[in-house]
């Protein structure tokens, strides 16, 4: 089932008096259950296509249809819940809160969601298990190693049970071997059925998805697979 499309979708932006177009007519699909690397160079475009797949920006012109919603026609409120419960973030440094605990910093997105605190515990829990660190619910982030941080925030992203998990650079702050287990451990959740979308401009992790998407100077090209 197709959960994401955009059509013609152009990004442009006033650079003093000049207009710079940094997306140039992007059409791109994502099938539930899919594993996709998005591959490109700095500049390229990739983390402007990430913001507008993980509604932090609008295109300039084009269509972008997620679950069947045109996200231009969508009100804040309903962006902001997008946010929180359609896209799970993992981003290139963690993003964790240095004062919580793991299980508070995976309980985060639940509370903003308003979920009641016994079954968000739950959950939080359940997912801190899921990547790994069941033994490591109460330690801080300064407490745990680059790897475990970046299970803290994968965990993080998965607790609200999202259409798509949106991975920026994850491996990026990561020595190489511990950026392969974070691999190994995308691979399982999409075997599991999860949806995952990588941002990455390493090739070697791009080969771990199924399906890359290179992108260069705004434009999309698949890869044959």
């Amino acid at each position: 089932m197709q959960i994401l499309e955009m059509k013609d979708i152009v990004k442009t932006y006033l650079m003093g008096e000049e207009e710079q177009t940094v997306l140039k007519n992007v059409n791109f699909s994502i099938n539930e259950g899919e594993f996709i690397s998005i591959l490109g160079p700095s500049g390229s475009g990739k983390s402007t296509l990430m913001n507008i797949i993980g509604c932090l920006d609008m295109p300039t012109s084009g269509e972008y249809i997620l679950n069947g919603n045109e996200v231009k026609d969508l009100e804040e409120g309903e962006l902001a819940r997008i946010r929180n419960k359609e896209i799970g973030f993992v981003f290139q440094q963690f993003q964790l809160l240095p004062r919580l605990s793991a299980l508070q910093n995976v309980e985060l997105p639940l509370i903003y969601a308003g979920v009641k605190e016994k079954e968000r515990k739950e959950r939080a829990q359940e997912m801190l298990i899921r990547v790994g660190l069941g033994e490591k619910l109460k330690n801080r982030p300064n407490q745990l190693s680059g790897g475990q941080q970046q299970r803290v925030a994968i965990a993080r992203a998965l607790v609200t049970h999202p259409t798509i998990i949106l991975a920026d650079e994850p491996t990026g702050a990561l020595d190489q071997k511990t950026g392969y287990q974070i691999m190994d451990l995308f691979k399982e959740l999409n075997r599991e059925g999860r949806t995952i979308v990588i941002i990455t401009h390493d090739e070697n992790i791009a080969k771990n998805a199924t399906r890359i998407v290179k992108i260069l100077d705004g434009c999309l090209s698949e890869v044959a697979s």
